[in-house]
């Protein structure tokens, strides 16, 4: 989701920073990069500490998201991915699923917020997988509720952790240059939806 249909990772990176600077944690540029990909608990236990229990862990990363979605929702249909929903509306008759590390409450956001709902047969976010990426359990959920072979599977991604777990889960993968300048180990590489690329590689497969 985020990186992928919602160029989101900048205002993530201004939460985290307003956020994490009320308990006096400056957010430096290498735990920015270490946060992308992954699930709000890694993130929380990585800028805050190990120390702190469940319960913690989970209200550092609601109040977080809270921030985020304050800042997203006036911005967020001029913030989705270049023809992402274009994209999605012509292969609306293929089976699409969301697999993502986001929250919940921010998948629900993306959804109505931007009317993307009806583009999706499966939503699977970090919260209903045992492993986080970069294993590959988010993207073997999302296949198995498409009723669909992993190997017959394209998957989207625009960071490390992701591309790893598609990779380990068995899928093709299309890398999005929103979050890094280059995706190793991707099958191609695009800069959004509206690449001339992606549909004659996609109907070569």
């Amino acid at each position: 989701m985020d990186g992928v249909i919602l160029h989101s990772n900048p205002l993530h990176r201004k939460a985290w920073e307003a956020y994490s600077r009320r308990f006096g944690i400056e957010v430096d540029e290498a735990m920015h990069q270490r946060m992308y990909g992954r699930r709000n608990d890694d993130i929380v236990r990585d800028f805050f500490g190990p120390h702190l229990t469940p319960d913690q862990v989970r209200e550092h990363g609601a109040a977080k998201e809270r921030l985020y979605r304050e800042m997203m929702g006036p911005v967020i249909n001029q913030s989705l991915v270049p023809g992402v929903r274009e994209f999605l509306a012509r292969h609306r008759d293929l089976p699409v699923a969301m697999a993502t590390s986001a929250e919940p409450e921010n998948v629900e956001f993306l959804l109505d917020s931007a009317r993307l709902r009806t583009y999706f047969r499966a939503v699977v976010d970090g919260h209903q997988v045992r492993h986080p990426k970069p294993h590959p359990e988010i993207y073997l959920k999302a296949a198995e509720m498409l009723g669909a072979a992993p190997r017959d599977c394209v998957a989207f991604e625009d960071s490390f952790a992701g591309v790893q777990s598609t990779r380990s889960a068995g899928m093709a993968v299309v890398g999005l240059t929103t979050t890094h300048d280059e995706l190793p180990e991707v099958d191609l590489e695009i800069p959004d939806f509206n690449s001339p690329e992606l549909e004659p590689w996609l109907a070569s497969r």
